[in-house]
């Protein structure tokens, strides 16, 4: 009787409770999800594993489910949306500022920027012309079931603040805006849940945020993030209630925000040809140095022994050919180019020649020149237009704000490598053998490697470098397991020197005790110069000691790829390096343009690209242009250069 009593208190108890709390209950039936119940009630699935911890692992049909009250406002929502009709000509006048004239014209400075783009860089000067935008505003009263508002982004705000702060996944986001940028813009309007105001989590300044990836639990996030489970409830209370999943978002210590850059942004799968918007009419031009004022077009015999001996020729007409092939790449996918091809004629009096004769203020982009010299004054000269230059093949002098340094620095090389290394758990043992020019860059890397041993070339008599070694310098030095030998010299004697004792190291199991079969030795370099390639540098060395490297770019190696194909059709040959570059780099470009309103907004350092040999991540110096930091880490395997992968 007692027992009935307690049963009948308990439910009336929990009963009061459920009413008091105004929650609703729910009877799972066969074939529902928890996200269709969530979606049901107006509630997400968080919600409701925190009042059903158990529903986490025994989620089943006839299953009582405790529905807690929706967060979403009962009201109509106003969409409010400005659309460019056409736009006015200004002049600027003496004493007149952006507020000014956003003023007379009743629109927003921002506005006015966007659509004049040397102002991100410039100050307002007298005599600018301007382009203000005429717009009209359009106003829709939406419902959408009242579930979903529109949203504004606000300054530094990238998805994970705005999933943050709705209480939803980055995936939840991205599904309720199927047309959303890849980086998100102040201004871009999104759906997000119409949730209460007082409802919206605050994101903070001084905090980062990080997205809860597949099975990841707390042990994994101390490993990447740093932070103990309590450190992260401490931070995300809701932690507590529901644990960890998916997709959650969490506020974590601005210092984590390089792990994020690294190991939470997507980069692999930003495909810029899902993106387009903006099908206006690409204004390109293309600067190489063909030099047609030395060819005699006369003589065709003459001119074919050229293009055969001239190697800077040659290379100049296989890049633009990739380039014709991206522009019909891009035209597939409904982008429209007007290229203008000019002939530096590799002489800086031709390039003030073409500056002094043509307008380059309406370009989308510059690609070119190809030398330094010509490339840095054609980049100065057109700063003042904001116009985008990108290096194609070199490194430029002065990267000023309006390049794009498409090759990777040598630092930025160095780095990819020694991470590349860091992130190898396998590696027993490093041995860094270096000649007396590259002291530095040897005590660079025993920086980041304390237990590596380093060993220099030998001198002569007059204590100059000798560039060699004896194998009694080395072999003591290896151990049993993986053996990473970084090798750093411009010598090519010294790489022949080392890579033939490498392969000829005969380790004597009765002195150092080991097997020979159970050490493997691995070369690699920060730096693979010419002294690499040289005649005296056997491939199959290299090959047998799998020689790793960091690239720029990789080799590409599908014969039947559509580029391929479509380029041995065209040309009668298979593309080398330089026309795959040039491919790769001027579709990048073009679809850059494509998905955004110009260069500047569509390099976001979390867009990383992918072609089929090169690969772009921009990011954009404080003082100074945009660098590409992507790129790859080869190696050799059975005389092939592939791409090395952990």
């Amino acid at each position: 009787m007692k027992r009935i009593v307690l049963i009948a208190i308990t439910f009336f108890a929990f009963t009061c409770f459920v009413e008091a709390q105004e929650f609703k209950t729910h009877k799972i039936v066969e074939g529902e999800t928890i996200e269709s119940i969530a979606s049901k009630y107006l509630v997400t699935p968080f919600d409701i594993y925190a009042l059903n911890p158990d529903a986490k692992s025994k989620f089943a049909p006839n299953m009582v489910l405790i529905i807690p009250n929706s967060k979403v406002k009962n009201t109509e929502e106003s969409s409010e949306t400005k659309e460019v009709i056409g736009f006015k000509k200004h002049k600027t006048k003496r004493k007149e500022t952006l507020f000014s004239i956003s003023q007379k014209y009743d629109v927003e400075i921002e506005d006015i920027k966007k659509y004049n783009t040397f102002l991100y860089a410039e100050n307002l000067r007298k005599g600018d012309r301007l382009r203000i935008p005429r717009f009209k505003t359009i106003i829709n009263k939406v419902s959408l079931k009242n579930t979903l508002k529109k949203y504004k982004v606000l300054p530094k705000e990238g998805k994970w603040r705005v999933a943050y702060k709705f209480g939803i996944t980055v995936d939840e986001l991205e599904a309720l805006n199927p047309t959303m940028n890849a980086v998100l813009q102040p201004g871009d309007e999104l759906n997000v849940p119409n949730i209460a105001d007082n409802e919206e989590k605050q994101t903070e300044e001084n905090y980062n945020y990080y997205e809860v990836q597949p099975k990841e639990g707390f042990y994994r996030l101390k490993v990447k993030l740093g932070l103990t489970q309590e450190e992260l409830e401490a931070l995300n209370p809701e932690l507590k209630e529901g644990g960890l999943k998916a997709g959650m978002v969490l506020k974590v210590p601005a210092d984590v925000e390089s792990n994020l850059e690294t190991n939470n942004v997507d980069l692999d799968n930003t495909n810029l040809a899902n993106s387009i918007k903006n099908y206006s009419e690409k204004e390109i031009a293309l600067l190489l140095p063909f030099q047609l004022n030395r060819i005699d077009v006369d003589t065709i015999q003459e001119a074919k022994s050229l293009i055969r001996n001239d190697r800077l020729l040659s290379m100049t007409l296989d890049f633009h050919s990739g380039v014709l092939m991206a522009l019909d790449s891009a035209k597939q996918l409904g982008i429209s180019t007007n290229l203008k091809v000019f002939d530096t004629q590799n002489q800086i009096s031709e390039i003030r020649n073409i500056l002094n004769e043509n307008d380059f203020s309406g370009y989308d982009a510059v690609i070119g020149p190809l030398m330094p010299s010509n490339f840095d004054r054609m980049a100065n000269a057109l700063k003042s237009d904001r116009v985008p230059m990108v290096s194609p093949l070199a490194q430029a002098k002065k990267i000023y704000d309006n390049v794009f340094q498409t090759v990777p620095s040598r630092k930025q090389l160095r780095d990819k490598m020694i991470e590349f290394v860091k992130a190898d758990s396998t590696i027993t043992n490093i041995i860094i053998i270096a000649d007396h020019d590259h002291k530095t860059l040897s005590n660079t890397l025993k920086s980041h490697f304390s237990n590596a041993k380093q060993v220099y070339s030998r001198k002569n008599k007059e204590g100059k470098d000798s560039f060699y070694l004896l194998t009694s310098d080395i072999e003591h030095l290896f151990v049993r397991g993986k053996n990473v030998v970084f090798l750093e010299t411009e010598n090519e004697g010294f790489v022949s020197n080392i890579t033939s004792m490498l392969n000829g190291l005969d380790f004597d199991e009765n002195r150092v005790r080991i097997k020979p079969e159970d050490i493997e030795v691995i070369l690699m370099t920060t730096d693979k110069n010419r002294a690499f390639d040289g005649e005296s540098i056997q491939n199959m060395h290299l090959s047998n000691l799998a020689f790793h490297y960091p690239s720029s770019n990789k080799v590409f190696e599908d014969k039947n790829d559509g580029f391929i194909k479509a380029y041995k059709s065209r040309y009668k040959v298979a593309p080398n390096k330089y026309a795959v570059r040039g491919f790769d780099l001027t579709l990048d470009v073009l679809l850059r343009l494509a998905s955004n309103d110009n260069m500047y907004e569509a390099s976001g350092s979390d867009i990383e690209t992918e072609y089929l040999e090169n690969k772009f991540r921009y990011s954009k110096k404080l003082f100074g242009g945009y660098y590409n930091e992507a790129a790859y880490i080869v190696k050799y395997q059975d005389l092939q250069i592939v791409e090395a992968k952990q």
